[in-house]
């Protein structure tokens, strides 16, 4: 890696950590999803910082930035666009939506219905949005960070399977620490530090660290653990659903771009490990159910599994 392609991802990180304290690991795997062209869900219970994680990103690069309010009211149209008729042309003119946008932030996600959710998943997977008849491309850069509460919080919608699989990460930031939280009373971050932060790298800069992504190496060995962890979650008599070939293609990319984030041309073990779960666990179905008949948590399960598949050396 060039000097200045870490300088500029130590002052991305420096920028991001400002914002959020005492979260450094939360932050490298939002910025890991960044560089590998993925999505984030950022799943806590309320005021954990992760709207304000999402918006400190978005400050931090000099692009567009969308915000999606998500209720219960809310439609497809209003996150997609809408098509208007010009009376001074005769036509109907295509209104783009807020997902019109390099970063887009979909507060509360699980506080929609099912139907407003599902407008999301071609955004999500093919970075494009179609309407009457005409596709719209999104960026690049396009990456959506959802925010979710805990789904069993009342007036909240369980996210679905396919929609879940669109997030290469699923993370938790997490209450802070006592010393932490005393900062936070002091200098309150939210109010002061965000608002007079500036961007500190620009898009093509980041398109062009995302395309370094790809070029990190992947040793055969680091492969060959890939797959046994997939081949193990599909044989596991605790799970329904096991992880798809999308689940290994995001964990070997979110890992090449941890890699990268650590200034390495290579990926090792300690990188798969590290992000595993958070890549993992949300894309896979246990069989134990909980009280009110939904499926239960496979976080468990699956770091379970984890624990038994050989590691390379």
């Amino acid at each position: 890696m060039s000097e200045t392609d870490s300088q500029q991802l130590k002052t991305l990180r420096r920028n991001v950590q400002s914002v959020l304290l005492g979260k450094p690991r939360a932050v490298d795997q939002v910025l890991v999803a960044l560089l590998a062209r993925g999505h984030v869900l950022l799943e806590d219970v309320p005021g954990v910082g992760k709207t304000v994680l999402a918006r400190a990103l978005a400050k931090s690069v000099d692009c567009t930035f969308g915000r999606i309010q998500l209720t219960p009211d809310l439609l497809p149209s209003d996150i997609l666009g809408v098509s208007v008729y010009d009376s001074s042309s005769g036509e109907f003119v295509f209104k783009r939506g807020p997902i019109f946008a390099h970063i887009v932030l979909v507060d509360e996600i699980n506080r929609t219905t099912p139907r407003t959710q599902s407008a999301l998943l071609e955004a999500m997977n093919e970075a494009q949005v179609s309407a009457d008849g005409k596709t719209y491309p999104l960026g690049p850069p396009f990456m959506v960070i959802a925010t979710q509460n805990p789904f069993d919080f009342h007036g909240t919608y369980f996210l679905p399977e396919n929609q879940l699989d669109r997030f290469m990460l699923r993370v938790r930031v997490g209450y802070p620490d006592r010393d932490t939280e005393r900062e936070i009373l002091n200098i309150q971050p939210a109010r002061t530090r965000l608002a007079d932060l500036t961007p500190v790298i620009r898009v093509e800069e980041l398109i062009r660290l995302q395309d370094r992504v790809l070029a990190v190496r992947v040793d055969e060995a680091i492969v060959e653990y890939l797959l046994a962890i997939a081949e193990t979650t599909r044989r596991s008599e605790d799970l329904t659903i096991g992880l798809s070939p999308r689940g290994s293609l995001a964990l070997m990319q979110a890992a090449r771009a941890l890699a990268l984030l650590r200034e390495r041309d290579y990926v090792i073990p300690d990188d798969v490990k590290a992000l595993a779960r958070c890549v993992c666990a949300h894309r896979l179905m246990s069989r134990s159910l909980t009280h009110d008949g939904s499926p239960g948590s496979a976080d468990a399960v699956f770091r379970r599994i984890l624990e038994t598949v050989p590691v390379p050396q």
